[in-house]
């Protein structure tokens, strides 16, 4: 019987419960009080930074990671923002700042988007990742290691991964 402990590999489902912090120690997503997030490592279901992150640790091992904006949601794309002339919103929609809306795509899809600045003329609209250009801290706890979910299993997802 061996006494090595089984570290976390590409192609393992693992759970994990997690904090995630920026930079000014705000909380911005964590599984405390919920089930812990499954998901199964190098898939893409998650952030890159946060599977690096996994990748290696033992069940019961705890740690924190940081995860720069380009291994996390990117930097801030300008061209995700876009000026609306200010007739173009509905006037029964109060515009505010920080202001969660949603827009059509070309394809049909829903964006969503952020009100980022209001003139008397135009509103601002960014449809950026809520933590685009923003380092992620992580504090992690690996709950288990397992083979991979089946065909058709299904997957808990964090609203920030």
């Amino acid at each position: 019987m061996s006494d090595a402990k089984q570290l976390a590999k590409a192609g393992d489902n693992v759970q994990i419960h997690y904090t995630g912090t920026l930079d000014d120690g705000s909380t911005f997503d964590s599984s405390e009080g919920r089930d812990p997030l499954a998901f199964t490592l190098g898939s893409g279901q998650v952030i890159k930074g946060f599977d690096d992150g996994v990748t290696g640790m033992s069940v019961g091992e705890e740690k924190t990671i940081q995860i720069p904006c380009e291994d996390a949601y990117g930097p801030i794309n300008p061209a995700m923002m876009q000026d609306v002339p200010r007739e173009q919103i509905p006037d029964e929609i109060p515009l505010e700042l920080g202001m969660m809306l949603q827009m059509q795509g070309q394809a049909g899809d829903v964006i969503p988007v952020t009100v980022v600045n209001i003139t008397d003329d135009s509103v601002t609209l960014d449809a950026n990742h809520m933590l685009a250009g923003k380092d992620l801290t992580f504090a992690l706890k690996l709950v288990s290691i397992g083979a991979p979910v089946a065909a058709g299993g299904e997957e808990k997802s964090c609203g920030c991964c």
